[in-house]
């Protein structure tokens, strides 16, 4: 029989037991060593559309085909970690396969929201060999997924539209084949040559740029349609669901905008208002410039009370300075006060310019949106004013029979 030293003797070596495996399993990095693992993630499509799935791909695989890595990718179980904007509301489902020297996870991601967000790193929980201690460590870095706003085709060119297609230096648009073509000159890319086109000149014809002709765009976002970011102070409060809705709708309606015309052929900027503006180009590439465009939505934030309205004003100050006489100005502004409206109103003493006034929810707080529309159409802007919410198709499309 064994006595109480003998027990109390069994019971430390357990003890001493689990906390050497506990010890070493947390000693050890996963990433590190002759057993060390790696992690490849990739996002399709990348960056992510609002409101539509994407598919990730994770692959933890062994580093160096050794009996340590293979014995400790077969304890491993893993799980992902992704901010709630893009695993939505159901959470993350994922399809794993394992292999001898490496685990395929498969999953869809369905952001409900623009912004950059977080995804990763990997969570992996393993046991020792005798199975007496179980450790979670994380796995790989962290991914930063860019999910671009919703964007809705629009019709650029219509009737209501008018000149508005023909630049001011009375270039004509292109209605054939024959009409968005030239005559090759050395140093044309080879890969622009339009054969058709050459065969019935009897030379060698290239096709030219589809935006020559064409009058450059401005698509103009009040900042302070936004919700602001979140104050890090304690008990500050978060914006409402209403706001980040209302201000993702704005967003939306001005990359819709700015994307419609570019698809049209128009060089088109979208610029968001801001304390310090700097020069933003007009792009004109329609694969490279949307991207272009819309990567510029991802980490937009709201502004408000006189930073806002000090946004507004000093960038309209500078594109007045850096507009062209045959620029189309399309602004989406909230109402202004009557300090703001005369600045805002000269943006479009030069150029077709129209707005899209988003009318605030809420009771009292649509006091400046008549003499803000009032203000602008004295000044000669083309103005609707819009509820958030509303279709963007619907909004659009108010703004075109105004101006018809």
């Amino acid at each position: 029989m064994l006595d109480l030293p003998d027990l109390v003797g069994l019971g430390a070596a357990a003890v001493m037991t689990v906390a050497a495996a506990w010890s070493t399993l947390a000693w050890q990095r996963l990433d590190t060593g002759r057993g060390a693992l790696d992690v490849e993630r990739r996002i399709d499509p990348d960056p992510v559309v609002a409101g539509r799935s994407a598919t990730t791909r994770l692959v933890v695989r062994v580093r160096a085909r050794t009996g340590a890595a293979y014995e400790r990718l077969a304890r491993l179980r893993l799980s992902e970690q992704a901010a709630h904007e893009l695993a939505g509301p159901s959470g993350i489902r994922a399809r794993v396969r394992t292999h001898p020297d490496h685990i395929a996870v498969q999953y869809s991601l369905a952001p409900a929201r623009r912004g950059r967000w977080p995804l990763g790193p990997v969570l992996t929980t393993r046991t020792d060999v005798f199975g007496l201690a179980r450790t979670t460590q994380p796995l790989g870095g962290t991914t930063r997924v860019s999910v671009w706003p919703r964007t809705v085709e629009l019709p650029a060119r219509t009737a209501a539209l008018g000149d508005i297609d023909r630049a001011a230096v009375g270039a004509r648009l292109a209605s054939s084949d024959d009409s968005v073509l030239r005559e090759y000159v050395p140093g044309d890319d080879p890969r622009r040559v339009h054969w058709a086109g050459s065969a019935r000149q009897g030379r060698i014809m290239v096709r030219a740029d589809e935006s020559a002709g064409l009058r450059p765009v401005t698509v103009l976002l009040d900042l302070g349609l936004l919700a602001p970011p979140p104050d890090g102070r304690p008990g500050a409060r978060p914006a409402s669901r209403v706001d980040i809705d209302d201000g993702e709708w704005a967003v939306e309606l001005a990359a819709s905008v700015a994307t419609s015309f570019l698809e049209a052929g128009h060089p088109t900027r979208l610029v968001a208002t801001s304390t310090v503006p700097t020069r933003t180009e007009h792009t004109s590439g329609r694969r490279s410039g949307r991207s272009q465009l819309l990567d510029a939505t991802v980490d937009l934030t709201g502004l408000r009370g006189a930073t806002a309205d000090e946004a507004l004003s000093t960038t309209v100050q500078v594109l007045r300075a850096d507009r062209v006489r045959s620029e189309i100005t399309v602004a989406v502004l909230g109402a202004m006060g009557a300090s703001l409206r005369p600045a805002v109103a000269a943006l479009g003493a030069d150029g077709v310019a129209w707005a899209l006034v988003v009318t605030p929810r809420g009771t009292g707080k649509d006091h400046d949106v008549e003499p803000t529309v009032d203000g602008l159409r004295a000044a000669g802007w083309r103005v609707s004013a819009c509820r958030p919410g509303t279709p963007v198709e619907r909004t659009w499309a108010s703004l075109a029979e105004v101006a018809a």
